[in-house]
């Protein structure tokens, strides 16, 4: 974190350290959580006084943008990836249909993104990409199925940063927040899916592979190919899972009705 913060070139004021700060959480740099560096040391990059830098992160704090920890420093608040207030994520949570409409509304938006990515990605971007992807191919290969979710999450954070539009990057950060917190726990259902494991690894490869060939036409159809293929495995994998439990129930309650009997041989 310690070259992400610019000199103040004109006039030192807070306003100036303020707007500096806010346009790194829209864009993503700083994210929730962050710590920024001291104060000695903030106040060094960005060329100012202490006073007018404690002016500046007073502001941000009262703003709701900042907090401070006793004894921790300041840090970016959890306000990035806050479209869905907690009554609606808990509506969301409790209702099946919810699911199908937020992977239909992932496989649109997601396209678009995806879209921008091959369009706008920079060689950084792409850098970040290539790490995130070598992370992917280790947890695929050492399968661990939490593993393969969380990095699943971010490399699809990774694309939408990649797009470099603000609106783009909260309203999915908001919609894989659902995700990390549990909202869908049946998210893991997708890896018992046979096959699945193998097809999600090589669809992310071709949405790697189309945004690094700066292709848009192949990233938007490989963005949605890849929702429409998890929509597909969920909806199979809760069908099995009921078809189990069904057949488990009738196992269970005609052995302890004594209705099963011998196979009768046919004559």
């Amino acid at each position: 974190m310690s070259d992400i913060f610019s000199r103040i070139e004109h006039s030192r004021t807070a306003d100036e350290v303020v707007q500096q700060i806010e346009n790194l959480i829209l864009e993503g740099v700083l994210r929730t959580g962050d710590r920024l560096p001291g104060e000695r040391e903030l106040a060094r990059q960005f060329d100012v006084s202490r006073p007018i830098l404690r002016d500046a992160l007073k502001a941000l704090e009262a703003r709701g943008l900042l907090t401070t920890r006793p004894g921790g420093g300041t840090h970016v608040a959890d306000v990035i990836g806050q479209l869905f207030t907690r009554p609606v994520t808990d509506l969301i949570s409790t209702h099946r249909k919810a699911v199908t409409d937020y992977l239909e509304y992932r496989r649109e938006i997601e396209a678009v993104a995806t879209e921008y990515a091959a369009r706008r990605a920079t060689p950084e971007d792409l850098a970040l990409l290539d790490r995130i992807m070598a992370r992917m191919d280790e947890a695929h290969r050492t399968g661990d199925f939490d593993d393969e979710a969380e990095i699943d999450v971010e490399f699809h954070h990774a694309v939408c940063e990649c797009a470099h539009n603000i609106i783009l990057l909260h309203t999915l950060r908001s919609c894989y927040r659902l995700l990390s917190e549990g909202v869908f726990q049946n998210r893991l259902l997708v890896f018992t899916v046979p096959g699945a494991r193998e097809a999600l690894l090589q669809q992310h490869r071709a949405i790697h592979a189309a945004i690094k060939a700066a292709d848009p036409i192949a990233a938007r159809k490989a963005a949605m190919d890849h929702i429409t293929y998890v929509e597909r495995s969920m909806a199979e994998a809760e069908r099995s899972g009921d078809w189990q439990r069904v057949s488990r129930l009738r196992l269970r309650q005609r052995s302890e009705a004594g209705d099963i009997e011998p196979t009768r041989k046919r004559s």
